[in-house]
């Protein structure tokens, strides 16, 4: 046996206590690195199986240990012990028992303790990551508050306890001064497996952190009364959020901006006075789409395409009201777009008015079939009325000169 003393339990125990790595795992790690080290060291293969490690707390011991079936007869010294053997090491055994034997080198304590610093350490590793894997796993889809560790090649470096995340410039705010320090709220995005620590992916800019905040602001979203039905968000500059009560006697946006405000206020601040338009999600499309454009007034709506393959809508807005709808840049329409599902396309009043002038002018230069086939008939019918004109006149000559002769013969 190797005399390692009470610093090694008193370790075990530490790492516990700061990296949450259970002690039970350490004492087996060194256990399987004494097995892996006399295995070399003895030049024995590693599909023997009866060789283990046992760790004596009370002593603070450790030894290397074959178990051997009792026989008559050997015919495997490495996995067999004769009777006579046997009873050296244990009194009463018998034929067809079991037995421990210790079979520990001499001077073996140094290349143990360097294997066992190796499988350790390795072991650490791995607890540690699969620790971060399982706990991160579960956080996936969630909010969690982080220090900003650093900025590197445009990547936030944000620690989130166990572990340091990455925020890829795609995920942060534009225009966000992240400073080392700092407290920050952020989405887990996503958590990949790497042979190191797990590497988990966060963001600043993901539209379900205004799901999260209002859901911790708002006690009716929190208890089903009202839901949040859709959220699109341009991280920084506007967000447009859908929301529903289960509930007639609630109002959803009123609860969402709470008395005088506060609650919705608290949201823009943490957000750092983004934009948030609240708007009543509605079964109708066509209301749906009039309260997504808000603040802009709309005239009317035309549902051009609403089907499996396409959701389509013409939206007319009065003139004053038509950069206002489309917004800067396209944002509240595009907003909305996302909000909503449709593909909404918006004119103003004179333009719908320009468009339908066009299209009147267009179909008087340009006739139809049925134009033709109206030409067609019309001309027909003139034909048809002069050739019976051209009869007229020569039954009307016929009957004057058969009057003439007539007239001749009297005479």
């Amino acid at each position: 046996m190797i005399k390692i003393g009470t610093a090694l339990f008193e370790a075990c125990e530490e790492l516990e206590r700061e990296r949450g790595i259970s002690k039970e795992v350490l004492i087996a790690s060194l256990c399987d690195a004494m097995v892996a080290a006399y295995k070399k060291h003895m030049r024995i293969g590693k599909e023997v199986t009866n060789i283990e490690a046992i760790l004596d707390e009370q002593s603070g011991e450790i030894g290397v240990f074959a178990t051997k079936l009792v026989v008559k007869d050997v015919e495997d010294p490495d996995l067999q012990i004769s009777l006579k053997d046997a009873q050296e090491y244990a009194e009463g055994v018998e034929e067809g028992d079991e037995i421990k034997i210790e079979v520990t080198p001499e001077q073996f304590g140094r290349i143990a303790a360097q294997s066992a610093k190796q499988v350790i350490t390795q072991r650490i590793r791995e607890a540690e990551r699969n620790l971060v894997l399982n706990e991160f796993l579960d956080k996936k889809g969630t909010l969690t508050t982080g220090i900003i560790q650093r900025v590197e090649n445009r990547n936030v470096i944000v620690n989130i306890g166990k572990t340091d995340a990455i925020m890829p410039q795609k995920e942060q705010i534009p225009g966000e001064y992240y400073k080392p320090g700092n407290r920050i709220r952020v989405f887990v995005l996503n958590v990949k497996e790497t042979t190191r620590l797990p590497q988990v992916i966060v963001s600043h800019g993901h539209a379900e952190i205004v799901r999260e905040l209002f859901e911790l602001e708002v006690p009716e979203i929190e208890d089903g009364i009202v839901e949040i039905k859709s959220i699109s968000r341009e991280a920084g500059y506007r967000t447009k959020i859908a929301v529903w009560s289960n509930d007639p006697e609630v109002d959803s946006v009123g609860a969402c901006i709470g008395p005088r405000g506060s609650r919705i206020q608290t949201i823009v601040s943490e957000l750092k006075n983004e934009k948030i338009d609240i708007v009543r999600y509605s079964e109708d499309p066509v209301e749906y789409i009039v309260n997504a454009l808000s603040p802009a007034r709309v005239v009317s709506v035309d549902i051009l395409a609403n089907d499996e393959y396409a959701k389509e809508a013409m939206v007319v807005v009065p003139d004053d009201q038509l950069s206002l709808a489309i917004g800067r840049e396209g944002q509240n329409v595009r907003l909305a777009h996302k909000l909503t599902g449709w593909k909404i396309d918006i004119k103003s009043v004179s333009q719908m008015e320009k468009a339908e002038a066009a299209n009147f002018e267009q179909y008087e230069e340009e006739p139809t079939e049925e134009d033709y086939a109206q030409e067609d008939e019309l001309q027909q019918e003139i034909e048809e009325e002069m050739n019976q004109q051209a009869l007229d006149e020569e039954d009307f000559q016929e009957e004057e000169s058969a009057q003439e002769n007539s007239d001749e013969t009297e005479e």
